[in-house]
């Protein structure tokens, strides 16, 4: 039984030209290609490529729509804490006088003096 024998250059060369005259070969064997199903190709690509469009504009309105919807709700929680900051800050001597004297007149309406 012979051993392998590693191809030389010549070899290796000729192999890669018989290869190219078969892929040659190949193609000039195929069949072209009728216009009607270019066409029909053509028709399919553009409606995914509709689709597609569409499918990322819906996409985008609807992460417009929530980013809207995440700074009005950043929005209204600011004047929240702005509100409760303001309820917090201390009362001037008038404002505890006057609830003073709402608590006093409410007692005296309950015990109807």
């Amino acid at each position: 039984m012979a051993g392998f024998k590693l191809p030389t250059f010549k070899d290796r060369q000729a192999a890669s030209v018989e290869a190219r005259k078969a892929a040659l070969e190949k193609l000039k064997a195929k069949a072209p290609v009728d216009p009607a199903v270019l066409a029909e190709r053509a028709a399919a690509r553009a409606a995914k490529e509709a689709a597609e469009a569409e499918r990322r504009a819906a996409k985008k309105a609807e992460k417009e729509a929530a980013d809207a919807e995440r700074r009005e709700r950043a929005a209204a929680a600011a004047a929240e804490a702005a509100e409760r900051a303001e309820a917090n800050k201390p009362k001037t001597e008038a404002e505890k006088k006057a609830e003073r004297d709402a608590r006093y007149a409410a007692r005296k309406a309950r015990k109807g003096k």
